[in-house]
């Protein structure tokens, strides 16, 4: 950050501080859009740090995988401690997709840790990340978003969602891994799914004698389990 943009943010952060003084001397209406506007103020403080958030989303991604090796109470304060991370990173880089991806993934590890039903409120939490996911990059949360609606068993959602991750080159690698995802479960005996599946299963046949030249393309990965 250079030294002028570094005085404007301490500038705006000064101006905040004093709008936040205000609010608390001031009551109900006028206090509340005081508040309102100090969140901004804050918000555009942090907005575009690339540092800063690269840091809140591998801090995330550490506490993310930490919180797998834990049970119970303690496994859950540390998913919760990694989406606050993801949250923060979010804003500050908005369009940050692997955030975006990992903090749904957090939310469904939690919901499987507290046994939620399907329509509990911390799946509705993932679906929200996984949607900001794909308005980031499009398709890249919408198999993330099947595993949902498979398991409320809104099965039209569930297959639009799959073959839009088809079309958009983000189903698992394997078939296998599809088939044995637990939260399809609801789904992988209905034809449609069946139908789906079937020229998944099937190998590419080679074409002989003709040299192919790929360009590889590297694309952020979403975790699935």
């Amino acid at each position: 950050m250079s030294l002028i943009a570094s005085f404007t943010k301490r500038s705006k952060l000064n101006s905040t501080i004093k709008q936040t003084e205000q609010a608390r001397k001031s009551e109900g209406g006028t206090a509340d859009n005081l508040f309102k506007g100090a969140y901004q103020g804050y918000s555009e403080v942090l907005l575009d740090d690339p540092l800063r958030a690269d840091a809140l989303y591998n801090w995330g991604f550490a506490l993310l995988h930490q919180a797998k090796t834990k049970t119970g109470d303690e496994a859950v304060e540390i998913y919760q401690d990694a989406i606050n991370k993801f949250a923060f990173c979010l804003l500050i880089n908005p369009n940050y997709l692997a955030a975006a991806i990992n903090g749904g993934v957090a939310y469904m590890d939690l919901a499987r840790l507290t046994e939620a039903k399907p329509n509990d409120k911390v799946y509705d939490l993932a679906k929200k990340q996984f949607e900001t996911a794909n308005s980031i990059q499009s398709g890249t949360a919408s198999y993330n978003l099947a595993c949902i609606y498979a398991l409320r068993n809104d099965q039209d959602a569930c297959l639009n969602a799959l073959e839009n991750a088809k079309a958009r080159g983000s189903l698992p690698v394997l078939a296998e891994e599809i088939i044995n995802d637990p939260d399809l479960i609801n789904v992988k005996e209905q034809p449609w799914f069946i139908a789906f599946i079937e020229p998944l299963n099937k190998k590419p046949e080679a074409e002989p004698e003709q040299a192919v030249v790929s360009e590889e393309i590297i694309t952020e990965e979403a975790i699935k389990e």
